[in-house]
């Protein structure tokens, strides 16, 4: 039976800004629309917990209207905070202005999330049959990193260890991404972000290397490349290329948090990597035709999607590609 997944990483609140162009320095320009969303590993999470798994955030939320703000989100989408708001500041937050072009430009400021010590992780308690996630995000922050490595590493043999490096992963000092890619069970990254960790080349000769050289207790890798899907490397050898699915793409933001959510998700109730690859899939692909960064899918409706899908590449022998 599957249990908790346990979210050890980052929420923060985006102020989102489209507007229709960046304006040039000096000068000032008016957004056509604007939202106070939660962001950052909130998305991950919603993911996780649309498709059917129980989720608690085991970071920190910050004191103030951003932390409050965050609180009230986790209790709308029932997930269960496991600490005590920061007594050190608020949480962080992330100005994204969305140009016309659909180019994103992001101002970030880290809060709370950023100040973690192993006496506040304490209420942190993970048992048999609990999932741990980690990003990048939390190990690129000086305050952050050493305690939560620490923690990682003292997780229990049996509990399932999933990282995702994300783009910041060129600021993780690299003896803090070595350890945690030591107790790594399962690592998601984006095919850039597997070169910078284990070298140029194409995706089978990098994940093969991932799991030689860099992630020796993993089960496996997975390498999401884009609007292609995404290929599997399992430790036992095998590999498998997952095509993605051709949709109408409107907004690409969180498309990898929906997949990294829905694949653990999968894994919990025990579906094969491979076909729980797919699953992710199919939620990045319906996250990318929906605005916002907490898009991601229900569990019926992601079966509902590869149903149609399986009907139609019955008819036409073929399958397409998704954003991830």
């Amino acid at each position: 039976m599957s249990g908790r997944l346990v979210h050890v990483g980052s929420a923060v609140v985006d102020y989102v800004y489209r507007i229709d162009a960046l304006p040039a320095p000096g000068t000032e320009k008016t957004a056509t629309s604007y939202a106070r969303v939660a962001g950052g590993g909130f998305n991950m999470m919603v993911a996780a917990s649309r498709t059917g798994m129980k989720v608690a955030f085991g970071g920190q939320l910050g004191t103030g209207p951003d932390g409050d703000f965050l609180r009230a989100a986790f209790q709308a989408e029932g997930i269960e905070t496991l600490t005590p708001p920061s007594p050190l500041m608020d949480s962080g937050n992330c100005v994204a202005m969305i140009s016309g072009d659909a180019e994103r430009t992001f101002v970030s400021w880290p809060g709370a999330e950023s100040r973690l010590t192993l006496d506040m992780m304490a209420p942190v308690q993970v048992v048999a049959g609990d999932w741990v996630f980690a990003s990048g995000y939390t190990l690129s922050y000086p305050g952050s990193r050493d305690a939560l490595a620490d923690w990682i590493e003292a997780l229990p043999d049996d509990v399932p260890f999933v990282f995702d490096p994300t783009p910041v992963i060129a600021d993780i000092p690299r003896t803090i991404l070595d350890r945690v890619l030591a107790r790594t069970t399962w690592l998601s990254c984006n095919t850039n972000e597997a070169a910078e960790i284990a070298g140029a080349g194409d995706a089978q000769t990098v994940a093969i290397r991932l799991l030689a050289e860099h992630c020796p207790k993993a089960e496996g890798v997975v390498i999401r490349a884009g609007a292609h899907g995404c290929l599997v490397r399992m430790a036992d050898g095998g590999t498998r290329a997952i095509a993605g699915f051709e949709v109408s793409a409107v907004d690409t933001n969180g498309a990898g948090d929906a997949h990294i959510g829905a694949f653990v998700s999968a894994l919990s109730r025990g579906l094969p990597p491979c076909e729980a690859a797919r699953y992710a899939n199919a939620a990045a692909a319906l996250s990318v035709t929906r605005h916002g960064g907490s898009s991601a899918p229900t569990d019926t409706e992601i079966q509902e999607f590869l149903s149609h899908r399986d009907q139609e590449t019955t008819a036409h022998g073929r399958e397409g590609a998704t954003a991830i």
